[in-house]
C-alpha cells in the first residue's frame, strides 16, 4: 500500500524514529569523551620534537604549494598583520571556537538527534586518531616558525594556545599535519549538514561558512599552511571510512554469530 503523504517519515531527521532512540548514558560518554581526549593530548604531545626536521619539512610544503600555485599563506598573514581589526579576532577564534563549536555540536546531537549522536561521535573519534598518526608519521614546523612570517599572537600580545602563549610549552608545536583544526571544523559541518540540512535548509551556508572561516584563520595567523587544511580534509574522510568499515564489520560479523548459537542444540 502506498505510504500518504501526510504520513509521518520515520527516517527523517528528528521524526518519530529519531525521538524514540536511546541516547546513551551519559555519565559513560562524558567518560569516553575525557579518556579520548587525555589519550589525544598525551599521544599528541609524544610526537618527535625535531625542530631542525619540522622546519626543513615545512620548507618542502612551501616549495610544493609554490609549484602548484597554492602558496597563498604569506598574502593572508601579511593581510592579518597590517589589520589588527582582523588579527585579533583572528587569534581568540582559533584558540576557543576549535574547541567550543565542536563541544556544542556534540551536545546538540545528543541531546536533540540521539539517533544520529553514537554515529557522528565516532567519526570524530576516529578522525581524531587519523591526525595523531599524520602528527608522528610527519612532524611539520607552521608558518609562524619559518623566517618572514609573523606569529599573530606575538604581534598583537594576544592569548592563544601557541606561539608566546602559557601554553606553547604545554602543547607540541610540530602537531601541524594534519589540521585538526580544518578537521574538526569540517566534521562539525557536515554533522549540522547532515541533520538538520534536509529541514532546515539556512543552516547549510551557515554551516558551510564555519569551515571556510576557520581555513582563513588558521593560515592568516600563520599556524598552519593550506596543504595542512587539505590533510584535515583528508583525515575526516578516513575518519568516516573507518567508521563505516568498522559498521559493516560489526554487521557481518554479529548475526553470523548470532546465528552459530541458535542452531546450537
Amino acid at each position: 500500500m502506498p505510504r500518504s503523504d501526510d504520513a509521518p517519515d520515520p527516517s527523517a531527521d528528528g521524526g518519530a524514529a529519531g525521538r524514540r532512540a536511546r541516547r546513551p548514558r551519559l555519565w559513560p560518554e562524558l567518560l569516553l569523551i575525557a579518556i579520548c581526549y587525555a589519550c589525544y593530548s598525551m599521544v599528541r604531545n609524544l610526537v618527535p620534537a625535531d625542530h631542525a626536521t619540522a622546519a626543513h619539512r615545512a620548507q618542502e610544503i612551501l616549495a610544493l604549494e609554490y609549484q602548484l600555485n597554492l602558496d597563498i599563506e604569506y598574502a593572508l598573514n601579511r593581510l592579518f598583520v597590517d589589520n589588527a581589526w582582523l588579527a585579533i579576532p583572528a587569534n581568540y577564534f582559533y584558540a576557543t571556537m576549535h574547541f567550543a563549536v565542536t563541544t556544542g555540536v556534540l551536545v546538540w546531537l545528543y541531546i536533540r538527534h540521539p539517533d544520529r549522536y553514537t554515529t557522528y561521535r565516532t567519526v570524530l573519534f576516529a578522525t581524531t586518531m587519523v591526525g595523531l598518526v599524520g602528527f608522528w608519521l610527519y612532524p611539520l614546523a607552521p608558518p609562524r616558525m619559518l623566517p618572514g612570517f609573523t606569529d599573530t599572537v606575538i604581534s598583537f600580545g594576544t592569548w592563544g594556545i601557541y606561539g608566546s602563549s602559557p601554553m606553547a610549552s604545554m602543547s607540541n608545536q610540530y602537531a601541524a599535519m594534519p589540521s585538526m583544526h580544518t578537521a574538526w571544523a569540517l566534521w562539525c559541518a557536515v554533522a549540522v549538514i547532515g541533520v538538520a540540512g534536509r529541514r532546515r535548509p539556512w543552516t547549510m551556508p551557515a554551516a558551510a561558512l564555519y569551515p571556510t572561516v576557520t581555513v582563513f584563520v588558521i593560515m592568516g595567523t600563520a599556524n598552519h599552511f593550506l596543504l595542512d587544511a587539505v590533510g584535515g580534509a583528508a583525515a575526516l574522510a578516513c575518519g568516516f571510512a573507518l567508521r563505516h568499515g568498522a559498521f559493516r564489520a560489526f554487521s557481518v560479523v554479529l548475526p553470523a554469530r548470532a546465528g552459530s548459537q541458535s542452531s546450537t542444540p
